[in-house]
């Protein structure tokens, strides 16, 4: 995640953009009857502008310019891999276990997972640009930031959100989808391997999902069991998430590297 050093727009944000358009225009056009739904709750022969869904423009605005932000297909294309297959893994669960529904009734719906890897993209660039900041200010008062702080702010947050996860998913006990979901929160939890970017991770995906959750909420596009719009676990779950999806990542990575440095060295002999 170090990289402020290049600039805003690379080669490859032009075609991370391009992505993001064509995946957007495939899912109206695949998706069109729900999107024709939609547009019909605006009055084009009066005041329109009063009926635009200008939260939904301000969230999709805002991760078209971070997802272009020093853009790198060579750690991009993982953020998108693991995001896909890490949404369609929380989908399932939600919707299997009734902790959450689609007005489509679809358990999931398809074409809500491709959210997931543009918002995975986005937290990856605010995550960087957190860290930017803290780099900043240590540079500028000559004073690095103990990692007592971080490390101690990060059991505080990890172990409130675990606690309120228990509380929310409580009526799913029962359900294997559920367990399975604990333990490994529980298991990311308890084997933290960057306390400062893994509780930078949560802030930036608690952030952002606060907007995607009262968007969705709000305009009963999905909804809680609970009925609140939207419930805070929703939100800091989103904050869990980000966290799973890099771990994994930088797990996917190491295999990686790891089975290519082995055939290096088999084809060496």
């Amino acid at each position: 995640m170090d990289n402020q050093n290049k600039p805003f727009w690379t080669r490859d944000s032009s075609i991370l953009l391009g992505g993001f358009f064509v995946t957007i225009f495939l899912i109206v056009y695949i998706w069109w009857p729900l999107a024709e739904e939609y547009l019909a709750y605006v009055d084009w022969n009066g005041a329109w502008w009063r009926y635009i869904d200008w939260l939904l423009l301000g969230v999709f605005f805002f991760m078209s310019i971070t997802i272009v932000a020093r853009a790198n297909l060579k750690t991009d294309v993982l953020i998108v891999f693991v995001g896909i297959f890490g949404g369609l893994a929380i989908e399932s669960w939600g919707t299997q276990t009734n902790l959450w529904h689609y007005y489509t009734a679809e358990r999931p719906p398809l074409w809500i997972i491709p959210a997931w890897p543009i918002a995975s993209l986005s937290i990856d660039r605010i995550t960087r640009f957190l860290n930017w900041g803290i780099g900043r200010i240590e540079t500028r008062t000559g004073e690095p930031t103990h990692r007592f702080i971080f490390s101690s702010l990060y059991w505080v947050t990890f172990a409130s959100f675990l606690t309120l996860m228990l509380v929310f998913v409580s009526p799913t006990f029962d359900k294997s989808y559920t367990i399975l979901a604990i333990l490994l929160c529980v298991l990311l939890i308890l084997t933290p391997t960057d306390y400062r970017l893994a509780l930078l991770t949560f802030i930036a995906g608690a952030g952002l999902g606060y907007f995607l959750e009262l968007w969705g909420t709000t305009r009963q596009c999905w909804t809680y069991y609970t009925l609140e719009t939207p419930p805070l676990f929703a939100v800091l779950a989103h904050g869990m998430a980000a966290v799973a999806f890099w771990r994994t990542g930088l797990l996917v990575k190491m295999v990686l590297e790891k089975a290519g440095s082995r055939r290096l060295v088999t084809d060496s002999e």
